[in-house]
């Protein structure tokens, strides 16, 4: 039988979908399960966008410019200009979703065995972006004690190489939540300035920020327009994951013309979900401020849950709606597969992510795990009961 290559054979399984078929022989056996393993909000899509779809009267679908219909990319730089971005149309090239946005981005400003820093935990998917792309994840480790900041520019200095040619960064963070500040994003241009690196940021989760703070992108440091790299999705933003719309976004003239051809090789992104998006952009402020508190009041009941729990330390994110919380277990792969096979509580289970695979570096995130808090509070609450009564039962607590 002919072989499977290597990118095959190195391509890490999700996370977040690996433990899927033991959630669903769960359910067959009839146990309800609460899923926090997958940030998927039950928040409705905007009605706008929904209508855009109803009202489609093109009687062919056809494909799109490969950057992304016209119209809706000179409607996103109206959105960004909102958010004190200065963009053009020319800036962004639309992407199926932010997914391929980050494998266009790696795959244009980085050759194989090129490597490229990121703080851990991160988004899981990005070790299979670099798997992809041929290119290696150097992980800085942060810490869960000050709730996954920024690590010490002196670690990221450390590793740099003549290999190095990115920096990689979530903000707000999946999977931890932690949202960088002002200060934190300009120590990381400045080191990228210094060393000539790109600054890659993934900002899906810019809407999702709490407690008053402010969200400050890559897109607004001075003098790095060549570095900076721009990773957007409308998959959160407008409770929209199937819409599977991104962009990437650089005022790098050279770097854009160079991802323009990776995006004509795959031809255009999805029509339906640039109609979609484009509409979505008329979303009233109102739509975002309860949504806002909604996840607020999620967070709140997560979080003091958590840590009322014997053992069991959650931070306080400030963005997105995730945590990763430090339990008394010691191997976090099998106590999620032991809740969806061999516990129940009346009935009724939990599905979480075992941080692990948020991690590069071995041996990591072996007692954590991620929650993502898009479920109703009333669930929640009944979530966290369960989670609690299993942490004192389960075979492998330490």
């Amino acid at each position: 039988m002919p072989g499977i290559s290597k990118k095959g054979q190195n391509m890490p399984a999700s996370p977040i979908r690996k433990l899927v078929p033991f959630a669903d022989a769960a359910k067959k056996r009839g146990v309800k399960v609460y899923h926090l393993n997958i940030g998927q909000p039950d928040i409705p899509t905007p009605d706008v966008a929904m209508e855009a779809i109803r009202n489609f009267r093109q009687t062919v679908v056809e494909y799109s410019h490969s950057a992304g219909i016209l119209s809706y990319r000179q409607k996103l730089t109206q959105y960004y200009a909102k958010n004190n971005i200065k963009i053009t149309a020319d800036d962004i090239i639309v992407t199926a979703g932010g997914s391929e946005a980050i494998l266009i981005a790696v795959s244009t400003i980085m050759d194989p065995d090129d490597e490229m820093i990121v703080p851990e935990p991160f988004y899981a998917n990005y070790n299979g972006f670099s798997v992809n792309a041929g290119v290696k994840v150097v992980p800085i480790p942060s810490s869960i004690e000050n709730g996954f900041g920024l690590p010490p520019i002196e670690d990221f200095e450390k590793v740099i190489t003549s290999r190095t040619k990115a920096i990689l960064v979530c903000n707000p963070n999946n999977p931890t939540g932690y949202l960088y500040s002002k200060e934190e994003i300009e120590r990381l241009g400045r080191l990228a300035k210094k060393h000539d690196l790109y600054l890659l940021a993934d900002e899906v989760y810019r809407e999702f920020v709490y407690d008053g703070e402010q969200h400050f992108s890559v897109m607004h440091l001075d003098g790095l327009d060549d570095n900076c790299i721009l990773v957007d999705s409308v998959s959160k933003r407008y409770s929209a994951c199937g819409f599977r719309i991104g962009a990437m976004i650089s005022k790098n003239k050279e770097v854009m013309s160079a991802a323009m051809k990776f995006a004509q090789a795959r031809l255009s992104p999805p029509t339906f979900g640039q109609v979609a998006s484009e509409a979505a952009i008329d979303t009233p402020e109102s739509y975002f401020r309860e949504v806002k508190a909604e996840y607020v009041a999620r967070r709140d009941v997560v979080v003091q849950a958590m840590n009322k729990m014997d053992g069991v330390f959650c931070p306080n994110p400030r963005g997105a709606f995730y945590v990763v919380a430090r339990l008394p277990i010691t191997d976090s792969d099998h106590f999620c597969q032991w809740l969806l096979e061999d516990f129940n509580l009346n009935g009724e289970t939990v599905m979480l992510a075992p941080a692990t695979g948020f991690y590069s570096t071995p041996g990591m995130g072996k007692d954590e795990v991620r929650i993502s808090y898009v479920l109703n509070v009333s669930d929640l609450k009944r979530s966290m009961e369960i989670l609690d009564a299993a942490i004192k039962v389960y075979p492998g607590r330490k």
